[in-house]
């Protein structure tokens, strides 16, 4: 199995590779056209940080690192989500440990829940 794994990634590298690059230089064009966070205006930041940590603050309001939005499918109606309820506490602490930051930014419906 992992070998099989081993070569569907890699075909899928190798598949994306054009777009990809194209991807990061559009997010690098970008970054040097958008003001960086400390550009916001007070009252959007605040909003933005208000329910993070205060060392996450810190370092969004500073702009130190990357900050990593959380999407789930994740919901209390179908026990099958279950395990799937602290993985954003999981990449949180992943991402602090890597100096970065995350906020759980929005969540979306499952296949499941008969979308």
């Amino acid at each position: 199995m992992i070998g099989v794994l081993h070569s569907v990634t890699e075909r899928v590298i190798q598949r994306s590779r054009v777009s990809r690059e194209r991807y990061l230089a559009l997010m690098e064009r970008n970054r040097e056209r958008f003001p960086p966070r400390t550009g916001l205006s007070c009252g959007n930041l605040a909003h933005a940080i208000a329910g993070l940590t205060p060392d996450s603050k810190h370092r969004l309001r500073h702009s130190q690192g990357p900050n990593i939005g959380i999407v789930s499918s994740y919901n209390e109606v179908l026990s099958a989500h279950q395990p799937l309820g602290g993985y954003p506490d999981v990449i949180r602490q992943a991402a602090r440990e890597a100096g970065y930051t995350a906020q759980f930014a929005g969540g979306v419906p499952a296949m499941c829940d008969g979308v």
